[in-house]
Formats: structure tokens, sequence, C-alpha cells
């Protein structure tokens, strides 16, 4: 049993992120910036350059080749397990997993949606620009390559550009974006450059993409990275979007419950028509003159008398017996004789 004192290591975690503001305030949102509009500039001259050297069948396509010939995993197969394991780090549904429940934790600890919206405004990004490039161009891997030299180029395959790596820099440079910190964003920046590029040359290792298809990839990535300042308007539109659902919701929860429910069986209180609000005065008054003027058969004529006013009556007379002593009421009573000497 430990004393109150005494605080083991994950005590002092969880004391430390207690600590952490509730929706920081400087927190930096990037902006496009001229310095990265030509990060993005360059980045696409050189994508377009790849592309334009793998259609051409340039000097790119035949290093490809022999890349493919020297197999690298019959040269050092001693890291092939390892490298079967390193390799998921780009793939998209594991990668997603783990980064979503990271920026989830972080969106629930700093009241924001900002981090979960973001990666998917990237996810989406990276689903369009890179799906749409692997069926436009239709390159087979070095698997299924048909011809020795060729591009392998419009023949139904899905290879270029390579989506592990492409994933792995968007997936991992999502952190580096969202870092709350100068300092943090350039440590992740360079460390998830190296994972994608890593997991690009794993790829080629195993011979399931040609180099181009991972120097592709990269770029492809990067330009999703650098192009997403431009997407924060709507991440901002979206998030104060929902937190307004959000209220509407919880608004209509507290008025459901703050109004009792009628119990089972109780009358229900209904309005009078608004066509019928005006006659309805009237038609109390001529019901209710209706009934005082009308006399129930029953009752006799005359004002009404108590029950110890009134005498029995019935057809044959009265029932009480006639007694000599009996004062009508109303009458004086007689005077009596003085008894005594």
């Amino acid at each position: 049993m430990r004393t109150e004192g005494t605080l083991t290591r994950l005590d002092r975690v969880f004391a430390r992120l207690d600590r952490e503001p509730q929706r920081p305030a400087h927190i930096d949102v990037p902006r496009m910036s001229r310095h990265r509009f030509v990060l993005f500039s360059a980045t696409l001259a050189f994508y377009l350059s790849i592309v334009w050297a793998v259609v051409t069948s340039s000097w790119l396509v035949r290093f490809d080749w022999l890349v493919m010939f020297f197999r690298p995993y019959q040269q050092w197969p001693q890291i092939h397990a390892f490298l079967d394991y390193y390799v998921v780090l780009g793939q998209r549904g594991p990668t997603a997993v783990m980064v979503a429940s990271w920026l989830g934790w972080r969106s629930w600890r700093q009241h924001t949606l900002r981090p979960l919206l973001t990666l998917a405004a990237s996810l989406l990004l990276l689903n369009i620009t890179v799906g749409a490039a692997k069926i436009g161009m239709g390159r087979l891997g070095p698997h299924y390559a048909t011809v020795i030299g060729s591009n392998e180029m419009g023949l139904g395959g899905d290879i270029f550009p390579s989506g592990h790596t492409a994933n792995a820099v968007v997936t991992w440079g999502i952190l580096a974006y969202l870092a709350s910190t100068p300092r943090a964003r350039r440590w992740l920046s360079a460390l998830s450059a190296v994972t994608s590029l890593g997991v690009g040359l794993t790829t080629v290792y195993l011979g399931t993409h040609w180099l181009s298809d991972v120097l592709l990839g990269w770029a492809a990535g990067l330009l999703i990275m650098l192009a997403l300042p431009w997407c924060e308007p709507l991440i901002a539109r979206a998030e104060a979007w929902l937190f307004t659902l959000r209220d509407r919701l919880r608004d209509r929860r507290g008025r459901t419950a703050a109004v009792p429910a009628a119990p089972v069986g109780a009358p229900v209180a209904l309005g009078p028509h608004p066509a019928a609000a005006d006659e309805a005065p009237a038609a109390r008054e001529t019901i209710g003159v209706s009934r005082s003027s009308r006399v129930p058969a029953h009752l006799a004529p005359g004002p009404h008398l108590a029950r110890s006013e009134r005498t029995p009556v019935t057809p044959a007379g009265s029932r009480r017996p006639p007694h000599a002593d009996r004062v009508p009421r109303g009458a004086a009573p007689a005077a009596r004789p003085l008894a005594g000497s």
C-alpha cells in the first residue's frame, strides 16, 4: 500500500496531462505562406517530371529494371522478416486507426474537432488524388511486368504512384502538421520524412514497387501536406457547424426533459378553437339563463325552506297524531296557573 506522497510514473504522467490547458489558444494554424507556396510549386514540378520520365521510357525506367533484376530481397535476406513488419507503417488501415486514436484523444482533451477533421480532409485528398493517378496511368508492378525495358503503362495496373509511400507521408506527416510548437513540428517532419522514405524503399526491396513509384508516391503525399492550409477555412466552418448542431441537440433534449409528462388517464385540457373564441361567452350566458329559468317539476313553488321548518305533507294530510296540548307554530303559549298557597 503506497502512501499519498509517493507517486508512481503513471501518476506523474496523468498529473502532467491534467495541467494541459483546455482549448489552448496558442495553437498555430499553418497558412499558405510564400515559402510554402514555393515548396508546393517545386514539388508539383518534380511530380510532373517523374510522370514524364516514366511515360517517355527514359533513363528512370531503365534504372527501375536494373533495380528489379538486382533483387534486393535475395541480396539481403536477413532483414526480410523485419521489413515485412515495417512495411505495415505504410498501410492505410492500421496507420489511420493508430493516428486517429491519438488525434481523437487530443480532440477530447482540447475540446476541439480540428485534429480529426484535418486528418479526415488529408485522407480524403489522398484517396482522390492518388487513386485517380493509379487508375489513370494503369502501370503494372515488377511481379507482373510483361516486356523487359518497357514502362508497363496503361495495362490496367494500380501501382503508380506508390500508395504505401504516399500514405506514410500523409498519415505520419499530419502529426507534424498539427504540432503545437515549431520545434516539435520540425522534429516530427523529419521523422515522418524518414519513415515514409523507409516504407517506400521497403516496397522496392520486397519487389512490389518500382523505384519511380516510390518517388512519385513521396511527391504525391508531400503535395497533400503542403496544400492542407487551403483547406483550413473549410475545416473551421465544418467544426463550427458540428458544434452548433451539438448545442441544438442538447437544447432540444433539455426542453424535452423539462416538460413533465401527463399522467395516464388524466383529462387533457384543450383550448377553444380560435373561431369560436368570441362566441363562447355569449353561449355560456344563454345557457346559464335558460337553466336558471327552468323550474324542475318535482320542486314545490315558493321560497325554499329549511328541512326543520317544513312539515311532512302527504295526500292524506299530516302524519302526526293530534295533541290537545300542542301549541301551533308561531302562537304564544297559554299562561299556566301558579301553584302554591
